[in-house]
């Protein structure tokens, strides 16, 4: 399995992507210029997080129109696998590979500590190695985390088993107490349609050694290693 890392101005968690992802696979990631306008032949594509071009004008829709996330759209529709983080989520949300928009945080203040996760679906490459209702320990750092799709989407979606993560308590209560930026009932992943394509606010690359306080994070990218090795 081959897998590709794509950096911006503004990103600040590739190195950590390419930590966790060096970990699962025994090699290193391509790292991939958002200039570059040709992709390596590659089975997984990781977006980021960070804080591309400044979050000026919207968050993620400048990087949204660099040359490389036409490829890696493209991609993505011939079926290789994607995952957008945090700021990777809303840039490839912005490119129309996911349904929805990320809002501003309901209370309008930048968050950043440990939340707890409920895996909504395990029938998915990057949720194979996870059991369905599973509680994790990952940490989030967002300004603009609130998930947000109109209804009938929301209902499509729902249908599909396309949410991939909801913010819930450590017991697995799915409450809006728990709800750290506002997002559509608690959810913080989805999948688009072919389940290819994931993104989520929260940050596995941060919790794949006890160092950082939660290995959760790490059979995420195992599993997505295994599935597409």
């Amino acid at each position: 399995m081959k897998a590709a890392i794509v950096v911006f101005p503004g990103s600040n968690r590739e190195q950590d992507a390419k930590a966790a992802l060096s970990k699962a696979l025994g090699t290193e990631p391509v790292m991939v210029w958002h200039r570059d306008s040709e992709l390596p032949k590659v089975d997984l594509v990781l977006v980021p997080g960070g804080f591309s071009y400044g979050d000026y004008l919207r968050t993620g829709a400048i990087a949204a129109h660099s040359p490389i996330l036409r490829e890696v759209k493209e991609r993505a529709e011939k079926g290789v696998a994607v995952i957008g983080i945090c700021n990777g989520f809303q840039i490839i949300t912005e490119a129309g590979m996911l349904p929805g928009v990320l809002l501003r945080n309901s209370h309008l203040k930048f968050v950043c500590r440990n939340v707890h996760l409920k895996v909504a679906t395990t029938q998915t490459l990057f949720t194979s190695r996870y059991e369905k209702d599973q509680v994790l320990s990952v940490p989030v750092a967002h300004h603009d985390g609130n998930y947000f799709v109109d209804d009938k989407t929301l209902g499509e979606m729902e249908a599909n088993d396309q949410i991939a993560f909801r913010y819930c308590a450590p017991d697995g209560n799915v409450a809006v107490e728990h709800n750290p930026n506002g997002s559509l009932r608690n959810i913080a992943g989805v999948f688009n349609r072919t389940k290819n394509v994931l993104g989520m606010m929260p940050h596995p690359e941060n919790a794949i050694d006890p160092l950082q306080g939660s290995t959760d994070g790490f059979a995420l990218f195992q599993g997505m290693v295994e599935a597409l090795s």
